[in-house]
């Protein structure tokens, strides 16, 4: 295992306070728990609370999407495993401006646990009005029959901008949660690995793959897949994810936003390889994109991989996607 640590053990809390030193003006910690990261300015007074959280290992996701116009805090766990529900607490009472907080996460056994006891406390200790929304759009996990069994993956980024922009705007917290189910009703997520990556503290890899073998709609933690093969041409692979998601979602004539993520190691060009094949898949379908994101947006350690997540938009997802944005990872646009 080759890294660049000190002790694993100290491997989440380093790089957190790492993080917090390199941006003082924009993040900030709460409860003395460099897990419970939320924006300097919270809380925002009057505005609905966005938070979300899960495991390290994949920035930008979660901790990465907290600022302006995106969330206002994030319960950080340690790699691949839920935060405490003590520190969901925290992170839900910091970010609490008087007009409710939105929960907006993944859907993982113990996040969907603890946060559900978080939300319990922050309602009585504190009389704090808490909606929740989970994100399920990976398509590969469970068929459309049962899509409420779904794992989250990089579709919670569209969700995490769409629901960050309506609470800006000054939204309610009903309006909040009903654009960020309205944008995920709309999205779904398709994914490939070609290699595993390593968990600091267990030293080994999360799984195995041959030099010559990629594994289709394999999860962010290591989760099984729905077919593993040999590897194939970029075009072959792009075909693979959009076959899938095209199947599961009508984009007939469709105006959608294109999100081509990489898992870790796959440098972006690769990505550029594959938005070429998109992009003619998807004029060939009547489908035109109207805002592609390409880069590193939710990954899995140094695995190596993309994902493709589709959105499809109406007018009201559109000029939400439009609004400022921006966060130590992500820019939309200057935001005043």
């Amino acid at each position: 295992m080759k890294k660049i640590l000190n002790h694993p053990e100290n491997y989440v809390p380093e790089l957190l306070s790492g993080l917090l030193a390199a941006h003082p003006h924009r993040l900030k910690s709460v409860a003395g728990d460099v897990h419970c990261i939320v924006r300097a300015d919270a809380p925002r007074q009057g505005k609905v609370g966005i938070v979300t959280g899960g495991g390290s290992g994949h920035l930008p996701v979660f901790l990465g999407y907290v600022g302006a116009g995106l969330l206002d805090g994030c319960a950080v766990g340690d790699v691949f495993a839920s935060p405490t529900v003590d520190q969901m607490y925290h992170v839900t009472k910091a970010v609490h401006g008087g007009a409710g907080v939105l929960h907006l996460f993944g859907n993982y056994g113990g996040d969907v646990m603890n946060f559900a006891a978080a939300a319990d406390q922050a309602a009585m200790e504190d009389s704090i009005e808490v909606a929740t929304v989970l994100v399920a759009d990976d398509v590969a996990s469970a068929p459309p029959e049962r899509a409420d069994r779904r794992r989250g993956v990089a579709g919670m980024v569209y969700a995490f901008k769409i629901a960050g922009a309506r609470a800006e705007q000054g939204g309610t917290l009903a309006e909040v949660k009903a654009d960020a189910e309205h944008a995920l009703a709309n999205t779904r997520s398709m994914g490939v690995a070609l290699s595993p990556c390593i968990l600091p503290q267990v030293g080994k890899p999360t799984f195995t793959l041959g030099d010559d073998e990629m594994e289709i709609g394999m999860g962010i933690h290591g989760e099984p897949g729905t077919a593993r093969g040999k590897l194939e041409s970029a075009d072959a692979i792009t075909d693979a994810l959009l076959d899938r998601i095209m199947a599961d979602i009508d984009l007939s004539g469709a105006e959608v936003t294109v999100m081509l993520n990489s898992l870790g190691a796959t440098p972006l060009e690769e990505l550029y390889i594959m938005y070429n094949r998109v992009l003619s898949r998807f004029k060939a379908a009547g489908v035109t994109v109207y805002r592609p994101y390409i880069g590193r947006f939710a990954t899995s350690m140094e695995m190596a991989g993309a994902s493709i997540t589709v959105m499809k938009l109406d007018e009201t997802l559109k000029a939400l996607l439009d609004a400022p944005a921006t966060s130590p990872f992500f820019d939309n646009g200057q935001y005043l």
